[in-house]
């Protein structure tokens, strides 16, 4: 799905350390696979030229023999270290009835596709071993979804290297979105989702669901590999499409060549797309004679699946787990809106170890679980009548709603809005990433617009000829909404000398973090009158 189109710099034996990596929630960088398309930032992969990406016979990962000792080689007088390879497949006594105790143990049991042995395959090698930390994001970040992943394989009886396919994909990121609009973990752009069932719309996008993604992806490769009857031509077919590599086979048929991977023209990402999962395969597969040290991963449920049936915000339903929001998003990713809603009958993923919090937390509970709700502009509604009456601001419901800056609402449409609750400040949800469907690229951030549960203050006003409500409301900077409510007012008109209690506009957590971090200096600048009386006078 997720093209690559790069060569990689060589860093031959690199020491890679992965044992003190987290195991319970991704890293906020949000690195993704080797790859421009995937947006790989600055820190994943330094600017090399081509004279330093591995020579052909300078590394060799050799799976058809048991071990292989190279010296170390010299470029421009330099040592660049050497490395030892062992076979990842070199014959061994493997007991089927064993539980593994580590996830990875369990993957290397169920190696099955053939390996290949490539430069490409050294040089990808290189790359990783180059970039120790990338590599320990990915797998940080794959602590919460492997063992299902390895799971599903086993139920279906596939090679289990295909658990290190996200790596290849989006560094196992289930938020990784590619400029050709593929999306997940495993990539799927959104044509070949909708192939496979995997709901795309408003609410959510379940090519970021890691259970349906998961499902989906296996069903596509289990599609492929029957079309093609050979791994390494499924996988070509994953990255280019079956349909270019079927008519790469019917090209070489015609002119007598072999049909096999390693004999067709294709383009260079997909070209170097296998060669990077057998290296993260020779990698997994004998981490020792690399230098790494992966990370114990329990070889058991991280996540347990919890059914409901009511609307819940997303903040309250992290809230109640006793997760971080970050941490709830991680297993959670496919939700595009602050609100889960409880028609869609989309169970919630928790850790395991989290669940019997949860269920605890919502039997207690007494406030609403859910604050957002659905708002039907009327004819002549315009956005920052909506924001007012809601007691929002006009970015905050474009943001969440997924509206452009100068996207016009029609009558009849629906917009997310939130609850106004008791006369209490209305309570946002904070840097809660939404995209717009058929939006390529576009990120809105809801920033945290209002202390959660900070009482409104309010203030004395006494109305002055040529009031009105509307303006008054503006001048302290709060909804017409509630002025109307608090004083049981319906039209627009005040009386001169009317006493009224004004609410003031909340403090937002937003203008909290200003004051604290900056010092603002307002520049009054005078009118163009002003200055043309300026210099009559001098």
């Amino acid at each position: 799905m997720l093209r690559h189109r790069f060569f990689f710099p060589l860093a031959a034996g690199a020491l890679l350390i992965l044992a003190g990596c987290a195991t319970t929630a991704p890293p906020s960088d949000g690195g993704m696979a080797p790859s421009p398309t995937a947006g790989l930032s600055s820190q994943d992969v330094s600017n090399s030229s081509h004279s330093d990406t591995v020579a052909a016979s300078a590394i060799t990962s050799n799976p058809s023999a048991a071990q292989l000792a190279l010296p170390g080689w010299q470029r421009s007088g330099v040592a660049l270290g050497s490395v030892v390879v062992t076979n990842p497949l070199a014959p061994r006594t493997v007991d089927l009835t064993a539980h593994a105790d580590d996830i990875w143990d369990r993957i290397r049991t169920g190696f099955a596709i053939p390996n290949i042995d490539t430069a490409l395959v050294a040089e990808q090698q290189a790359w990783y071993l180059g970039h120790p930390d990338y590599l320990r994001r990915a797998v940080d970040r794959s602590s919460l979804y492997l063992y299902h992943v390895v799971e599903a394989l086993n139920k279906r009886g596939m090679p289990t290297e295909l658990a290190l396919l996200p790596f290849v994909e989006s560094a196992y990121n289930p938020m990784a979105y590619s400029r050709t609009q593929a999306s997940g973990m495993w990539q799927f752009i959104p044509s070949t989702g909708r192939s496979y069932k995997l709901k795309q719309d408003w609410w959510r996008d379940e090519r970021r669901d890691v259970i349906a993604s998961t499902d989906a992806a296996l069903t596509y490769l289990q599609a492929i590999y029957q079309m093609h009857g050979d791994w390494h031509l499924a996988l070509a077919s994953y990255n280019w499409g079956e349909g270019s590599v079927k008519r790469a086979i019917e090209k070489n048929l015609a002119a007598g060549k072999a049909t096999d991977y390693l004999s067709l023209p294709m383009p260079d990402e997909t070209r170097n797309y296998i060669p990077k999962l057998q290296a993260l395969k020779n990698i997994i597969a004998n981490p020792a004679a690399f230098g790494v040290v992966l990370p114990k991963i329990d070889n058991e449920p991280y996540f347990a699946a919890v059914a409901r049936t009511r609307d819940i915000d997303v903040r309250t339903a992290a809230k109640l787990a006793d997760m971080s929001l970050e941490e709830f998003k991680a297993l959670n990713p496919s939700f595009n809106r602050p609100v889960i809603l409880g028609s869609t009958g989309t169970a919630l993923l928790l850790p395991a170890d989290k669940v019997g919090v949860f269920k605890t937390n919502l039997e207690n509970h007494t406030q609403p679980l859910a604050t957002w709700h659905a708002h039907t502009v009327k004819r002549g509604e315009r956005l920052d009548k909506v924001a007012a009456r809601y007691g929002m601001t006009v970015a905050a419901l474009r943001a969440v709603n997924g509206l452009a800056p100068k996207a016009r609402v029609r009558p009849g449409q629906a917009l997310l809005v939130q609850k106004l609750v008791g006369g209490e400040a209305n309570i946002r949800l904070a840097s809660f990433e939404t995209r717009s469907p058929g939006t390529a690229g576009t990120m809105a951030n809801v920033s945290a617009t209002a202390v959660t549960g900070a009482p409104a203050q309010s203030t004395d006003y006494i109305v002055k000829r040529g009031d009105t409500l509307y303006s008054i409301a503006k001048q302290f900077g709060t909804p017409v909404a509630s002025l109307r409510a608090q004083h049981g007012v319906n039209a627009n008109r005040v009386t001169v000398g009317q006493k009224l209690r004004v609410p003031k506009a909340p403090t937002t957590a937003m203008q909290v973090a200003s004051k604290k971090t900056m010092a603002v200096k307002v520049v009054a600048h005078p009118s163009k009158a002003a200055q043309r009386r300026s210099r009559k006078k001098s």
